[in-house]
C-alpha cells in the first residue's frame, strides 16, 4: 500500500509544490518565495511570444502552461491577486514566481520586492 502511495505521488511530477492533480486545472498549490520584473523587461518579448507589459496582470512561471491563471497570495498581508502565465521563470533559486509590476504593487510587495507567497492555478 505505501508503496502504490509513493509510486502515486511521484507521478504528479511536482516539485516544492503540494499537487492535487499537477499542473492541469485546478488542484495546483504551491508556496514560496515571489518577485517581480524590474523596468528594463517593459516592452521586451515574452517566452510566450507577447510584448510584456508591467501595466498587466501576468507571471513567469517555470513549469505552468502559458495562459493558465493563478491566483497569488501575498502570506505577509494576505492580499491576493490573479494573473495569467504569459512566460517562464523565474530563474533565481527559491523563487517560484516572477509577477508583474502591477500584480506585485496590487498584493503589497513592491517596497520588499521578494515575500513568501502561496500560488494556486486556476481553471
Amino acid at each position: 500500500m505505501i508503496l502504490l502511495l509513493i509510486i502515486f505521488l511521484g507521478s504528479w511530477g511536482c516539485s516544492n509544490c503540494c499537487c492535487l492533480g499537477g499542473t492541469q486545472g485546478t488542484g495546483y498549490i504551491q508556496y514560496g518565495k515571489a518577485s517581480y520584473y524590474g523596468e528594463e523587461f517593459h516592452g521586451r518579448k515574452t517566452a510566450s511570444g507577447e510584448i510584456f507589459n508591467k501595466w498587466n496582470y501576468t507571471c513567469a512561471h517555470k513549469k505552468l502552461p502559458f495562459n493558465t491563471k493563478v491566483k497569488v497570495t501575498n502570506l505577509k498581508n494576505k492580499k491576493s491577486v490573479i494573473v495569467r502565465v504569459n512566460d517562464r521563470g523565474p530563474f533565481v533559486a527559491g523563487r517560484i514566481i516572477d509577477l508583474s509590476y502591477a500584480a506585485a504593487k496590487k498584493i503589497g510587495m513592491v517596497k520588499d520586492g521578494v515575500v513568501k507567497v502561496k500560488i494556486e492555478a486556476l481553471k
